[in-house]
């Protein structure tokens, strides 16, 4: 497929969105093609989208209508060939991809664990009775007042610097970040603690790349074809169902973790109650190939155990 490789006269667009990690990710997806198929920085043009979620920032985002916030004018402009692939956080998309676009390429999955940032505590534990926590997440607030029901919880959104801002102007005393965002922006120096997944499980597909494409664009399959994670790809195919079948949105706090050794699928998967009054969760094992069948038993199961109307309860 030489002839039909992105030169400097004729660049692969990848779309992405601008803040500093969604740059970083497009970044490592054109450092990625570069590699695979030996092409200069050139034959790649990176094109930044504006999307609803990222221009309004005054608002919840529960109140903004859920998943799609950050994808749907990216995806917009794949669909009218403005760009020729997407680069997402797979954490901010939907589970079904609009007509004429696929999702079938992840990058090897960075470090899933939230992380505790804080610049004077260490832990949640640590936290004295009252202490207010920022966070925009419905699933980690819910997590957060599970364990500690004591604690005051306001809306903090924005991209990484800002939020440092506002635990420097006291807005919070703690928030939670992602550790594999805090990776692939090198803060090393950074405040913050990584929570094992027995303490605080992820966001479904969290700390993983997917990169969007149009279904009948049989050259940008064949190139991405060289990148594809499928260890990646395996662990999401199990989380992605488990969140397809609880119809999970960004007002449903839900959280999911897939594992692989060897051969054999670990899914972890829990829901939650907004208030965090209330939380059911399983643990299951299984044959990789069998992972969006755990997934889908999974939801079923503990929506069985969470009884009708769990998610619509305020």
């Amino acid at each position: 497929m030489t002839h039909d490789l992105p030169s400097p006269a004729a660049p692969l667009k990848i779309g992405t969105r601008g803040s500093p990690l969604a740059l970083a990710q497009a970044h490592e997806t054109r450092a990625r093609l570069m590699a695979a198929f030996e092409l200069p920085q050139e034959a790649f043009d990176i094109v930044v989208i504006s999307t609803t979620g990222d221009r309004v920032q005054d608002r919840p985002l529960k109140e903004l209508g859920g998943k799609g916030l950050f994808t749907r004018e990216i995806e917009d402009d794949l669909l009218r060939g403005a760009i020729d692939i997407a680069v997402h956080s797979m954490k901010d998309m939907p589970v079904a991809q609009p007509a004429g676009l696929l999702l079938d390429c992840y990058l090897p999955r960075e470090d899933a664990r939230d992380a505790f940032v804080s610049l004077a505590e260490g832990s949640v534990e640590a936290l004295p009775e009252g202490a207010v926590v920022g966070t925009s997440s419905l699933r980690r607030k819910s997590q957060l007042l599970n364990r500690r029901p004591d604690l005051q919880v306001v809306e903090f959104r924005g991209n990484v610097q800002t939020r440092l801002r506002k635990l420097n102007e006291g807005v919070a005393q703690a928030t939670f970040l992602a550790m594999a965002g805090l990776n692939r922006l090198g803060l090393d120096q950074m405040p913050a603690r990584a929570i094992s997944p027995e303490t605080m499980l992820p966001a479904v597909a969290q700390g993983a790349i997917g990169i969007e494409r149009r279904q009948d664009d049989r050259r940008i399959a064949a190139m991405l074809e060289a990148l594809h994670h499928r260890p990646t790809g395996q662990r999401l195919a199990a989380e992605r169902a488990f969140l397809a079948a609880l119809d999970g949105s960004c007002q449903t706090p839900i959280a999911g973790f897939a594992e692989l050794d060897g051969g054999t699928l670990r899914l972890r998967g829990e829901i939650l109650r907004t208030d965090g009054s209330q939380a059911h969760a399983d643990d299951q094992t299984g044959a990789v190939e069998d992972g969006a069948e755990m997934g889908r038993a999974m939801a079923h199961e503990l929506l069985s155990r969470a009884g009708d109307g769990f998610f619509d309860w305020r």
